[in-house]
């Protein structure tokens, strides 16, 4: 090896790691084929559904079953389910929850989020340190049950909202990103007259849209999928949200939520089919809203999540 190739080498940037080597042919069709699969293992499922709550019965039962190949579309299992009874009124009991949930749990949240922002604040420590304990230290079941109890309200929505109305992660988000903001503008607020409230509510918030709105999410997710807190503290099926009359309905040895069971006994609906459609009931909301709060996940969870 001559004097000049070695010089060469010697002066060539040293080799970067593996990671950071441009991917090959053979490694891009790999991720590509993974992600298809993955893609297919959350579509198809969704998929089969669908089509089963649009099938009509005599297809259901030439099929045996779940069926994957559309023959045939009907919606008389939504019209049956819609038309009233048990599941409307259970779709305006899980409606009702999530809409006054999510107001109640984002006013809490954000308020307790701007009080341990501010460093200077009444109690801050001991109050973020008590939150940040319940993380890892709960009551229990039976008490928090006879807590709710001894206040009287079991068998009220209540129940349904106060006792997982705050979630100290997402408080600890909403905080972290509040201090990030630029303190120089809340100072110069401050300077200019403005209270605590308002600088929150004109300022801090709507420089806060991408995570007020990926927390939002998350808090109605929470309670439109919520089911445990239902089947404890209600008794009465009247009051029950729509997740518990999908379990009731896809339980063993239960046909069809009530005023529905005659049409299945008589051959008019299929079981199957009426189940499918509740799930869809179920999904629609989330899958609705998902798309529009998508793009602030990045910079709403990041953000939080690194700074502070």
């Amino acid at each position: 090896m001559s004097l000049n190739t070695q010089l060469i080498r010697s002066l060539r940037a040293p080799a970067r790691p593996v990671w950071e080597e441009p991917p090959s042919k053979a490694g891009l069709t790999a991720k590509g084929g993974f992600l298809l699969l993955c893609c297919l293992g959350v579509l198809g499922p969704l998929w089969i559904v669908i089509v089963t709550s649009l099938s009509p019965k005599p297809v259901i039962d030439r099929v045996g079953g779940l069926v994957v190949i559309p023959q045939g579309i009907t919606f008389v299992n939504y019209t049956e389910l819609l038309s009233g009874g048990q599941v409307s009124r259970a779709i305006m009991v899980s409606i009702g929850v999530t809409l006054f949930g999510t107001l109640f749990s984002m006013a809490v949240s954000v308020l307790a989020a701007y009080g341990l922002s501010r460093p200077g604040s009444l109690g801050h420590r001991f109050f973020l340190m008590t939150m940040m304990a319940t993380m890892f230290f709960g009551a229990g079941l039976i008490p928090t049950y006879l807590l709710v109890q001894s206040l009287g309200l079991t068998d009220t929505y209540l129940s349904l909202v106060l006792p997982s109305a705050v979630s100290v992660f997402n408080i600890l988000v909403l905080r972290a990103f509040f201090m990030g903001i630029s303190p120089e503008l809340t100072e110069s607020a401050r300077i200019d007259g403005a209270s605590d409230l308002r600088i929150l509510l004109t300022i801090i918030m709507p420089l806060s849209r991408a995570v007020l709105a990926v927390i939002s999410l998350f808090y109605a997710v929470g309670y439109w999928s919520a089911w445990f807190s239902a089947s404890i503290y209600l008794t009465d099926q009247e009051m029950m949200p729509l997740q518990n009359v999908l379990i009731q309905l896809v339980q063993k040895n239960t046909e069809a939520p009530t005023g529905l069971q005659q049409s299945v006994r008589t051959g008019q609906l299929s079981s199957l089919g009426l189940q499918m459609a509740v799930m869809v009931l179920a999904l629609i909301p989330v899958a609705v809203a998902s798309p529009f709060v998508q793009r602030n996940f990045k910079k709403g969870m990041l953000t939080g999540a690194v700074k502070g």
